[in-house]
């Protein structure tokens, strides 16, 4: 028996500039694990979510991606670069409130 292990992926509808994220770089995102695993399931349902950077409140509206792939080493490497070129990608910040560079 395998063992599966499912990634989840909240991508951002928004820079946090509050600039829209252009479809072609959603649509990019999940064409890059569909052809990495297969397959990738997406959500249209938007989640709201909030977060708090340096005494600072954001607001995200995002969408859900996901993957259920075999659980490796290999693959938990790939989803820790993946990670990060997203944040990049995405033009998201992280946790100290720095932007990150694509």
């Amino acid at each position: 028996m395998k063992n599966w292990r499912r990634y989840e992926i909240l991508l951002p509808t928004e820079f946090n500039d509050g600039r829209a994220v252009p479809k072609a770089l959603l649509a990019e995102t999940i064409l890059e694990l569909e052809i990495r695993f297969g397959a990738v399931s997406s959500e249209t349902q938007v989640i709201h979510g909030r977060w708090r950077s340096q005494g600072k409140t954001f607001r995200d509206d995002l969408i859900r991606v996901y993957v259920d792939v075999e659980q490796s080493e290999e693959v938990r490497i790939f989803f820790t670069g993946f990670k990060q070129r997203l944040k990049g990608r995405f033009q998201q910040y992280d946790k100290s409130g720095s932007s990150a560079t694509r």
